[in-house]
């Protein structure tokens, strides 16, 4: 090969929901353009940094998503290599790594893997690859025999000395990638990341990377640059709404004789749109402005004084991707937040009941409502005589 071209992409976390919703077809579609992109660049090597399933137990269909988009990846070109993330089950994804090392898939999930490279050829000698698969702290300190280590900072840095070991015992000139799953400081977080803090303290310092050309970063799911070398490609979906901005990418990265040559960002499709809206309900469902957010995920915030009934019904028949709702009063109501002892302090069962009413969807029982719930403390025994 001329050089070598990466593609650096993370975070697929297939399986998840998006707020109940299934996003498998919404996953399948990017990951197959990714295979697309791999054909169009001639890219050589595809980098997955964790976090391929969004769980440790994947079910039958995600699986399957999986499969297909790692063989098309494959057959359009590129080898792969895979870390894994904090979701995934480290031992269920790297079970059949021997065999499908062979087929171009070269699977790091092992700690004693860690300083045990994928070793490319191009024209201008060889490229190394490690693979860091997440290092959950308390029992890889152990398994890296550094107990006094102390969280994520520690076992990384042993993992790069590791790393840098290995890499100094090789030819000179040669050039180096390493693939970690953390949350190195000065990234930005998302509402869509699960927490990997022990004992408060989750980030790692950008210098324990120093020394290789090229850092593929995953874990934080909002494309990003931490250093020239050091990047998050982030997650190719929106998992969260507070995700609704960014527009997801993945890096092309080009090496040359002398290490890292050139990043290019690379845009993904969007599936499908997030978007947000709020206002009364009898509005949202006619104004006409509303019309090109009917395909769009919607997240909705009614600001009717009183509670609408059965909203999230009435809100799918125009908008049948609404996934989330919340109720915020225009008059404020739902802001008074009072505490339970005081709101029931010298307060009759009738009264704390009507009140909790009146609370949760800013209007009192009518007449009617009145009579059933007497009748139900009296049938609870609650009754005032």
């Amino acid at each position: 090969m001329g050089h070598v071209r990466f593609l650096h992409t993370s975070d697929w976390h297939v399986g998840r929901t998006f707020h109940g919703a299934d996003l498998l077809a919404e996953q399948a579609a990017v990951l197959g353009h990714l295979a697309d992109l791999v054909a169009a660049e001639a890219v050589d090597v595809v980098l997955v940094s964790g976090d391929i399933y969004d769980r440790a137990v994947p079910s039958a269909e995600a699986v399957q998503v999986a499969n297909r988009a790692l063989a098309r990846l494959r057959e359009s070109g590129a080898q792969l290599v895979i870390t894994s993330g904090n979701h995934d089950s480290a031992p269920r994804l790297g079970a059949f790594g021997d065999f499908a090392a062979a087929g171009g898939l070269h699977l790091r999930t092992a700690v004693d893997r860690i300083a045990d490279p994928v070793l490319l050829e191009d024209e201008h000698g060889p490229v190394a690859i490690y693979g860091i698969p997440y290092l959950e702290p308390e029992p890889a300190r152990h398994a890296l025999g550094v107990p006094d280590a102390k969280g994520h900072n520690g076992v990384l840095t042993e993992a790069m000395r590791r790393i840098r070991t290995d890499l100094a015992g090789r030819e000179p000139g040669t050039r180096s990638v390493v693939l970690a799953h953390a949350f190195v400081t000065g990234g930005q977080g998302t509402e869509s990341e699960r927490t990997i803090a022990v004992g408060g303290v989750e980030q790692v310092g950008g210098e324990v990377f120093d020394g290789v050309d090229y850092v593929a970063l995953g874990h934080l799911h909002g494309p990003q640059t931490l250093a020239e070398h050091l990047r998050y490609s982030g997650s190719p979906l929106a998992y969260s709404f507070s995700e609704a901005r960014q527009r997801k990418s993945v890096w092309l990265v080009d090496f040359d004789a002398g290490g890292l040559a050139e990043v290019r960002r690379h845009e993904l499709p969007v599936p499908r749109k997030l978007a947000k809206l709020a206002g009364g309900i009898d509005w949202l469902l006619s104004a006409d402005e509303h019309a090109e957010l009917t395909d769009c995920y919607l997240s909705v915030t009614l600001t009717d004084s009183v509670r609408p009934v059965d909203a999230m019904r009435r809100l799918r028949e125009r908008f049948p991707y609404a996934v989330h709702l919340e109720w915020l009063p225009e008059n404020g109501k739902t802001t008074a937040a009072l505490r339970y002892a005081e709101a029931v302090r010298g307060r009759s069962d009738t009264e704390i009941a009507r009140n909790f009413l009146d609370d949760c969807r800013g209007t009192p029982p009518t007449e009617r409502e009145e009579k059933l719930l007497r009748r139900a403390l009296e049938t609870a025994g609650r009754g005032e005589s």
